[in-house]
């Protein structure tokens, strides 16, 4: 009998249905000569300290640093797992063949190698490695198994990541915690958690102590177009305003106008980190939560394999292209264009040499019903994989330079030429160029023409860096701590980033978890518990971005065969004995407790914080000038030049406080307000801008709440009918899911 061992269940029952395994019986399926059993995540585990030693099960200091001669595997005491883990053990004892069909990634092996070890099988065992679950990869896995002997480095740095983290987290945890924690608090401490609180925690005192300084930018506005000193900013006032007084004796005149054509490339396809960093910045998805819908997309074929580190696919994927963009019916007005000729093979998305277990996420052309968040990312996994084959974008990149008595100034356009790739990224209805300065058409100048113009010379302060978002942290992890925009420089650092890419959403969930960062809107903060901790670890190495980096470069070369598992574990070791003699032998100054723990907010200002002003705020629609104040209104200093934005004192029939106005502006809106008259009506309202930044007004909805009956449709899916239960409305289609739920 060969025996097939998946790392879920759900995993287990579509590769049962594939090899005819259709019988089911408890805790695996059978048929055709195959048994398809599953565990469910980490049956076996590492050894815990008391495991080794009884008197380890002691937090004293006496007993650090703790340093097992060999490290054990034993099965989870939970009587579920034990019972799974029995029933595994006697399909091996009667098996003749194992084959190893957890995920295809590091954790995967880990997981399944533990468990056969641990049941003592010494038979043959062969490997399934494939990246998704659809039935053709499934075959195509089974005619292709590997020896498992190919995956043995995968294994050690596995294993040696799992031992790293044991070393480093339980010795220095219980250091900490003994020397420093307060009243039943455990202070954790972590190979990666703890360098990525302290990237936290840096940029967090580094905006907190950041003194803004003043310095001065001379622009002049020529055609409507703006235009800036060429040599940037002034750092002295007196410096600038020698040069602004000289220019506004003189006409502007254009020196030289430059285009170039250049190219944009299509976005990369999606790794694991670029997929959580966009859905953060898109839709507002915790790292965690895009894994998890990723997971769950993966688990339903709709995308390939998602722990992934690569943004390439490998040549061998080509020939597929074709048939999986077929398959996408619902996306066939943006196939058609690529499928009417050859499709586009670019060195940017096929690589050889930067794809090694898994390739980038990518759709499986398997087309499915998806719940809303899924859908959405669903739907940006597919137009990343289409934009690659479409056309690059052309555009004309536009310098023009001016002078003022002899003073030169600088703007620079952008047009688009060919849209290529972009068209589709577009909305209905909706163009795609930016409305930033960089992206800004520019109108024709010609060389040595002259004319008036309106210098400005105003006084700006530098900024802090912003406090980390979920994106950025994630951006920050990846890179060590680096600050990288370039895409290509970005892919050859991964290797020395901190976690993997599979991981880094737990190491976020953890901090969380452990009250060390806390979320304020989109940003992550500190607590004071958080900052405490890395104030009081002294040990540099422990929260240094960059020894943790090297350390995931050093599990990367295991996993190549080119760095010796046992070379890990030996530094690691000797880094703890270190740590703990260094620990044992501080002062104790501090004694951190999380009780009445909050995030920590601004604390430096004492006086009231002045309120945002609205004169002097930028204009909101032409973005370049700035609000004045008039008798009956607000306007735009460019007004009667350039930008016709005015906000009116009173609007249908009502005052409007300038209050309203700062939140309509930052907001998008104002809040409910009563008192507005419409046809001699008093109506109630809030006020937007429409599309030319004029007011309107949005009355008040006043619906009346629908009541629901058994066999309406599903006010959520559309396709299933509600049902009743005891003590809740549900939806028929709960069981391919559909989660709508009212209670009674």
């Amino acid at each position: 009998m060969k025996v097939c061992i998946a790392e879920k269940p759900s995993v287990a029952r579509e590769i049962a249905a594939v090899l005819g395994a259709t019988t089911k019986r408890d805790g695996y399926f059978e048929g055709n000569g195959f048994a398809v059993t599953y565990t469910f995540g980490h049956l076996c585990t590492l050894y815990e300290p008391a495991d080794y030693k009884p008197y380890w099960k002691s937090w004293d200091l006496n007993n650090l640093p703790m340093l097992p001669e060999k490290f054990e595997v034993k099965v989870a005491k939970n009587d579920g797992i034990k019972k799974q883990f029995n029933i595994v053990k006697s399909l091996f004892d009667k098996a003749d063949l194992v084959i190893n069909c957890g995920d295809a990634g590091q954790e995967g092996e880990l997981i399944q190698r533990w468990v056969i070890n641990k049941a003592n099988y010494k038979g043959k065992v062969q490997r399934l490695w494939i990246s998704s679950l659809t039935t053709e990869a499934i075959k195509e896995g089974f005619k292709n198994l590997k020896p498992a002997e190919n995956y043995d480095n995968l294994y050690y740095a596995g294993f040696s990541r799992s031992i790293g983290d044991w070393l480093l987290g339980i010795n220095a945890t219980r250091l900490y915690t003994v020397k420093h924690g307060g009243y039943k608090q455990v202070l954790s401490v972590g190979r990666v958690q703890t360098p990525t609180l302290a990237m936290l925690v840096n940029r967090f005192k580094e905006i907190e102590n950041f003194v803004p300084q003043p310095y001065w930018e001379l622009q002049t506005l020529y055609r409507d177009t703006l235009f800036s000193y060429e040599e940037g900013r002034f750092l002295k006032m007196e410096d600038g305003e020698i040069l602004a007084n000289k220019v506004k004796e003189d006409q502007f005149e254009i020196v030289s106008t430059t285009k170039k054509k250049g190219t944009e490339y299509a976005p990369k396809l999606f790794d694991l980190t670029g997929l959580q960093v966009y859905c953060n910045t898109k839709f507002g998805f915790s790292a965690d939560d895009t894994l998890k819908i990723a997971q769950k997309l993966y688990e339903k074929k709709a995308v390939t394999y998602p722990r992934v580190d690569t943004t390439f696919l490998p040549n061998d994927v080509y020939p597929k292209v074709k048939g999986i963009l077929s398959k996408l019916t619902d996306y066939a007005t943006l196939t058609a264009p690529v499928l009417s000729k050859k499709i586009k093979k670019s060195a940017r998305v096929f690589n050889d040499k930067k794809v090694t277990d898994h390739h980038a996420i990518i759709p499986t052309g398997m087309q499915t019903h998806l719940q809303y968040n899924e859908q959405q990312v669903y739907d940006i996994i597919v137009k990343r994989f289409i934009a690659v084959f479409y056309d690059d974008c052309k555009v004309s990149n536009t310098t023009v330079i001016g002078k003022a008595a002899d003073v030169n100034f600088k703007t620079t356009g952008k047009e688009i030429i060919s849209k290529g790739w972009r068209v589709v990224f577009e909305k209905k209805d909706e163009g795609i160029t930016s409305s930033t300065s960089k992206d800004k058409l520019l109108p024709n100048f010609e060389k040595g023409e002259k004319g008036p113009h309106e210098p400005s010379f105003l006084e700006k302060q530098t900024k802090p860096p912003n406090q980390f978002t979920e994106a950025s942290l994630l951006r920050a992890m990846e890179t060590a701590g680096k600050q990288v925009e370039d895409d290509e420089l970005r892919d050859l650092m991964k290797e020395n980033g901190i976690g993997r890419p599979s991981t880094r959403a737990n190491i976020i969930e953890t901090l969380f978890r452990r009250k060390y960062i806390k979320r304020n809107k989109k940003q992550i903060l500190p607590t004071i518990t958080g900052i405490q901790l890395i104030d009081t670890i002294q040990n540099e190495l422990l929260k240094s971005a960059e020894l943790t980096g090297s350390w995931e470069k050093q599990l990367k070369d295991i996993e190549k065969g080119e760095f010796s598992a046992t070379a890990f574990i030996r530094g690691m070791k000797r880094m703890v004995d270190a740590l703990v003699y260094e620990v044992r032998s501080e002062k104790v100054e501090t004694r951190i407790s999380a009780v009445n723990n909050k995030p920590v907010g601004k604390s430096k200002p004492k006086s009231k914080p002045k309120s945002a002003a609205l004169v002097g705020s930028a204009c909101p629609k032409c973005e370049t000038g700035s609000l004045l104040k008039g008798k009956s209104a607000y306007g735009c200093n460019l007004y009667g030049k350039s930008c016709d934005f005015t906000l009116p004192f009173s609007f249908g029939n009502k005052k409007i406080s300038e209050k309203q106005f700062i939140r309509l502006i930052t907001k998008g809106s104002t809040v409910n307000l009563k008192g507005f008259k419409v046809e001699n009506q008093s109506v109630e309202g809030l006020i937007r801008f429409d599309d030319n930044f004029k007011l309107k007004l949005e009355p008040k909805q006043t619906t009346k709440k629908a009541v629901l009956k058994a066999g309406d449709a599903c006010p959520k899916c559309k396709t299933g009918k509600v049902l009743k239960g005891k003590t809740a409305f549900g939806c028929s289609n709960y069981k391919v899911g559909c989660d709508f739920r009212v209670g009674f």
